[in-house]
């Protein structure tokens, strides 16, 4: 199963946010097993590092980073998704979108997210790390 998963993932694993951590640090492990193909977008690393950077240091933030990289794929946000922004007046957050129609170019089924609210137009299936494991993981 392809799943996407969002920046506020990426930066609770980075970060170690509990409570969050315990479950979004489960589904980035996923990555580890071939039922699972898991995507991320360069934008979504770009704000994990940012908030990485911020709670620690550009050094420690970028090594996390790096690690990070080596589990995950990534889809990219070429004119296509740039397009579907364009045309779509009804989202009004351009960074979810650009992400949403990314994970929608490389064929994801789902996305991961602790903020669900962030992808009220989405056409594909939007859970928690938590609701996530819970359904398609245990």
């Amino acid at each position: 199963m392809k799943i996407f998963l969002d920046a506020n993932v990426l930066v609770s694993v980075l970060n170690k946010e509990y409570p969050v951590f315990s479950y979004s640090s489960r589904v980035m492990s996923l990555a580890d097993n071939n039922k699972f193909k898991v995507y991320t977008s360069p934008l979504c690393l770009a704000i994990a590092f940012y908030f990485a950077e911020k709670k620690t240091d550009s050094t420690n933030a970028r090594a996390r980073i790096n690690i990070l990289s080596e589990k995950l794929l990534f889809t990219t946000i070429g004119p296509k998704a740039v397009e579907w922004v364009r045309k779509n007046r009804k989202i009004h957050d351009v960074e979810d979108e650009l992400q949403y129609y990314s994970a929608i170019d490389a064929g994801c089924k789902c996305i991961v997210t602790e903020d669900k609210n962030d992808f009220y137009f989405s056409d594909i299936e939007i859970l928690s790390s938590r609701n996530y494991l819970e359904k398609y993981a245990f």
